[in-house]
């Protein structure tokens, strides 16, 4: 523990890539395999499940620093993080411990889920005497559920790659699906590469950038290719060993929710992967995002909710072929297999996603505009050349998107945010106008610099009129332009509207609040190809 403690503390210490792989490289060049497992596990973003509330660890914290509640509360304000309040109350170590972070964990963590408040009670307090303050904070994030640490799976893999003198592409496909943090599995993430892997592993997504500027940027057309870009789920579908596996981008296994695509999976030649997107698709076409959201996080469907929303795979590229990592390969000839194989699979839940065929890039710049009105999101740029690659690599696969709806809305309710901005006001609620009053519209929660998030703390700390538990309720004077997504009708809301993806894109100084906008012109933006 005391270990992945100082690895913890020297990565929350700096900003500099370099010096997070120089951390990670050294502590995995040393940690025996049972800690080196749980290291990657917990840094790599996986967790258990939540041992022990953190409202519990507080009080049990407060009553050991005879600190009362309301202080306790207090403190819990200032800092924003419970986990952090217990580590600075409780006194300092009464002794030291030699137990690894597997041993912690396996011995010390898991169990505390099985036993009675008492039980929970005493064995908290007595790893609490064992730890100092950075591996207690350490230990109270594990097992709140609420380990983070400013290193991303791209770094963990780059420093793993380092110490096993491997390419990162192996490591980065080692760690994708499903696994467990022993020992043994720690030993084959850095063992020198064999080319076998578990039959159902799926391989790392390769991802796009933004296009913000204008396309004319990249080159000549003719070395690229367009498609259109997908609102659904990004996944792979793969057979092997004669079983099929549907995978989620985020790396869930989502076999059974999507059983009409596990029985198109059973038609695959055995040995294939295809990237794609899983969309709700009926005989007119594609469905709303909205119909996909029904079936997203259910782990059994049944038949009405099958017939209602089917789906399809969207599929874009193709992966593996007859066992062969296709990857190396230039999108063209990885494309061009796919385009024969899918006539040969013949089943309608494997569509291909069309190439949009473009001479120049004013001519793709029109198609563009169609985006709406088919649904999409815009366009997918692509270099013909590109091989299939981890993660997301400046240069190759592009998205261009249509400008996000825009709404002129007001600041009505906030709240604090979290973490570092516990102490500040960052979480909005916004309204639009109906009927002479102002109906929430969405939340937002990014899109200010800190500079102006100060500035608007201010604000609703002077002009709060009501509160509600940690709501504040704030005088309808500041107006602000919102970006999103997406727009559909919702019962669950009380303006009937609910929007996807709502961010902040700017500060609307030069408008009062009676000129914010009207439900009515929010709904407008319902008609599919409406202007934004």
């Amino acid at each position: 523990m005391r270990d992945f403690a100082r690895l913890f503390t020297a990565l929350d210490e700096t900003t500099k890539t370099t010096e997070k792989v120089d951390a990670l490289v050294a502590y995995f060049r040393t940690a025996p395999p049972a800690d080196a497992a749980w290291a990657v596990y917990f840094l790599t973003g996986r967790k258990p499940r939540q041992a022990v509330a953190a409202a519990k660890l507080r009080a049990w914290a407060g009553e050991i620093a005879n600190v009362p509640t309301w202080l306790l509360d207090e403190c819990y304000e200032a800092v924003g993080d419970a986990a952090e309040v217990v580590a600075l109350l409780i006194p300092s170590a009464q002794s030291t411990t030699e137990l690894g972070l597997a041993g912690w964990v396996e011995t010390r963590l898991l169990p505390l889920r099985a036993l009675a408040d008492d039980e929970q009670k005493g064995a908290i307090l007595a790893a609490w005497r064992e730890l100092d303050l950075a591996e207690c904070f350490v230990w109270n994030k594990l097992i709140t559920g609420g380990f983070r640490v400013g290193v991303s799976q791209l770094l963990v893999t780059r420093a793993l790659a380092k110490v096993a003198a491997l390419p990162q592409d192996v490591i980065a496909h080692r760690l994708m699906g499903t696994w467990e943090p022993t020992p043994a599995f720690a030993a084959e993430l850095v063992a020198p590469d064999s080319g076998a892997s578990d039959a159902s592993r799926p391989y790392p997504f390769f991802l796009a950038h933004q296009l913000d500027g204008e396309p004319a940027a990249l080159g000549e057309p003719s070395e690229w290719q367009a498609e259109w870009k997908w609102d659904g789920i990004r996944s792979q579908l793969i057979r092997r060993a004669g079983q099929t596996f549907l995978w989620s981008r985020g790396e869930e296994l989502v076999t059974e929710r999507y059983p009409e695509l596990a029985a198109l999976g059973d038609k695959l030649p055995d040995g294939t992967a295809l990237d794609g997107e899983i969309l709700p698709w009926s005989g007119a076409g594609i469905m709303p995002f909205a119909q996909l959201q029904k079936r997203i996080g259910r782990k059994t469907v049944g038949k009405k909710l099958l017939a209602d929303i089917p789906v399809v795979l969207m599929a874009y590229d193709l992966l593996e072929l007859a066992g062969t990592d296709l990857r190396p390969s230039p999108l063209s000839d990885r494309r061009a297999k796919l385009d024969a194989l899918i006539p040969q699979v013949s089943d309608a839940r494997l569509q291909p996603s069309a190439v949009v065929p473009f001479a120049s890039w004013e001519d793709l710049t029109v198609v563009r505009r169609e985006s709406r009105a088919r649904q999409v999101e815009g366009l997918m740029l692509k270099r013909l050349a590109s091989p299939y690659r981890v993660g997301r690599v400046t240069g190759d696969w592009w998205k261009w998107k249509v400008e996000p709806y825009t709404v002129d809305a007001v600041l009505i309710y906030a709240q604090k945010g979290h973490g570092k901005r516990a102490n500040l006001y960052t979480d909005y609620t916004f309204g639009v106008w109906e009927g002479g009053r102002l109906v929430p519209i969405a939340k937002a929660y990014s899109g200010l610099t800190d500079a102006e998030i100060r500035e608007v703390d201010a604000f609703i700390r002077r002009n709060t009129t009501e509160t509600f538990g940690p709501v504040r309720t704030v005088k309808p004077e500041l107006v602000f332009e919102l970006g999103f997504e997406g727009i559909q009708l919702s019962p669950r809301h009380k303006s009937g509207i609910a929007t996807r993806f709502p961010r902040v894109l700017r500060r609307r100084a030069d408008k009062p609040a009676a000129e914010a906008d009207t439900l009515e012109n929010v709904r407008r933006l319902l008609t599919p190809g409406a202007p934004s």
